[in-house]
């Protein structure tokens, strides 16, 4: 698996967190002062961590299934960091949802730029990454030494 996908994942998912930060705090300090500012700011930092995990699970599973995408621990292992986000998200929803000092329109309104982003960025790397799908010798090629 290429490894610099993912990387590449991680670098424009914090760009993307910083930019839902800034305009989401801007946003929010206008519509509802420090509250608004402070949602954004929860928003943008979820959709970091999320993006993060997503992309490190994926690549702990590589290394510990060593490239084996049949392997039951690669399943495993990106299957559950897939559950703990849901499972964070849902209790971190949970707890926000009556604290006095969220502004529910403006977190959710930044969790979904985050998440419409997040897969904006998948996409356009995954399509920019030249990476083969198939794995065979050419005519002419020199045998590869494993």
């Amino acid at each position: 698996m290429n490894r610099t996908i993912f990387i590449r994942i991680i670098r424009y998912g914090a760009v993307l967190a910083v930019a839902v930060a800034v305009i989401g705090a801007v946003a929010g300090g206008l519509v509802d002062g420090g509250r608004g500012i402070t949602s954004a700011l929860i928003g943008a930092a979820l959709a970091f961590v999320f993006t993060g995990v997503t992309a490190a699970s994926i690549l702990l599973a590589d290394r510990v299934a060593k490239g084996d995408l049949l392997n039951p621990a690669y399943l495993g292992i990106v299957v559950g960091g897939w559950l703990v986000k849901f499972i964070l998200f849902l209790v971190l929803l949970l707890v926000l949802k009556d604290q006095d000092w969220i502004n529910t329109v403006v977190l959710f309104l930044a969790i979904i730029a985050a998440v419409i982003g997040s897969l904006v960025i998948d996409v356009i790397v995954v399509v920019r990454s030249r990476t083969p799908y198939v794995d065979v010798e050419l005519p002419g090629d020199a045998p590869k030494a494993d």
